[in-house]
């Protein structure tokens, strides 16, 4: 039974992973691979950001309170679940 839900638990947090990158895999054209971007200087480094601080940033993309070029434009395409996962798995670890 202990195998189960270890194997069950393990398998929810591999699929919970794939999940969030799938959804940070968009974030990857601008912010470069894991969220280090090629030229920081330019881009935003989304690894370089707390999870919370990214969310936050996100949901004020989304909601409009965050001027942006096209961040608002994608920002509004995820649900809050979504920019939460995407935090996440960008934010710093």
């Amino acid at each position: 039974m202990t195998t189960i839900l270890l194997s069950t638990s393990f398998a929810q947090t591999s699929a919970d992973h794939l999940n969030q990158s799938l959804l940070a895999a968009s974030c990857a054209n601008c912010h470069g691979t894991d969220g280090k971007p090629a030229s920081p200087a330019v881009m935003p480094a989304l690894s370089e950001q707390k999870p919370e601080d990214l969310l936050a940033q996100l949901l004020a993309y989304r909601n409009g309170t965050q001027a942006g070029t096209i961040m608002p434009q994608i920002a509004k395409g995820y649900s809050e679940e979504q920019l939460k996962a995407i935090a996440q798995y960008l934010g710093k670890k």
